[in-house]
Parts: structure tokens; sequence; C-alpha cells
């Protein structure tokens, strides 16, 4: 069985962990109805409306 001959850095070792610990960016598209910037999938904060629908009163 193979067995690391020198020890591994912190540095070395924190590197190559911090690929896999970046945050993916935040997808917005536009709101149809009101043309404001919104999650996908979810009801629009601004105007209520969720696939061309009412869906929560906004005053």
């Amino acid at each position: 069985m193979a067995v690391p001959k020198r020890k591994t850095g912190k540095a070395r070792r924190d590197k190559r962990r911090a690929s896999s610990y970046k945050l993916a960016k935040a997808t917005f598209v536009e709101c149809p109805q009101c043309h404001e910037p919104k999650l996908p999938h979810r009801v629009c904060r601004s105007c209520g409306y969720y696939k061309n629908r009412e869906v929560i009163a906004v005053e």
C-alpha cells in the first residue's frame, strides 16, 4: 500500500480544498410583469406574480 513520504503542508492542503468551498453565483431573471430582477421559480417580491398569475397581493 502506498504511503506518503512527506507530510502535506497546511498551505498545500488548504489550497487543494479551497476550490470545493467556492459559492455559486446567484442567478437572477427578469420578471415578465414588472421587469425587476428576481430568483427563478419564485414569486416576484415587487409585484407578487408567478407564472403570469397574481399569487400574493403587494401594496
